[in-house]
């Protein structure tokens, strides 16, 4: 009986942060935790006299509480960076986590950064 509450322990614990991978779902237009719980919402725009979908905007990142102080904001972001510079593609960073937080942290990823779009306004929370 110890053992069958043990076993149940260890069936509910989350696995740690650096086993969780982070998954590209192109027919979401996001990168996320395997559960999809956490992401990094994007799409692609056309660049200015550049092929189409050159410009991945970055629109929203969403880690739930439950998850929340394990770096799954930034793998995200790193998972989404390392997409683009792999595929020669520039980052519009609308969504304020990145613009605000994450790229002040990683100063060497703003050359990724389209300079030739402005990144849409941000609803009111109003």
């Amino acid at each position: 009986m110890a053992n069958e509450g043990v076993a149940a322990e260890r069936a509910v614990k989350a696995p740690p942060p650096e086993t969780e991978s982070i998954v590209w779902r192109e027919d979401k237009g996001r990168f996320q935790t395997p559960d999809g719980e956490a992401f990094l919402q994007y799409r692609l725009l056309d660049g200015r006299g550049a092929p189409a979908a050159a410009v991945m905007d970055l629109v929203h990142t969403y880690v739930p509480r439950s998850k929340r102080g394990q770096g799954l904001a930034a793998r995200l972001c790193d998972a989404a960076f390392a997409h683009a510079q792999a595929r020669g593609m520039r980052v519009l960073p609308t969504c304020s986590y990145i613009s605000d937080t994450y790229l002040p942290r990683n100063p060497a990823l703003k050359e990724l950064v389209d300079k030739d779009q402005e990144p849409h306004p941000k609803p009111s929370s109003m």
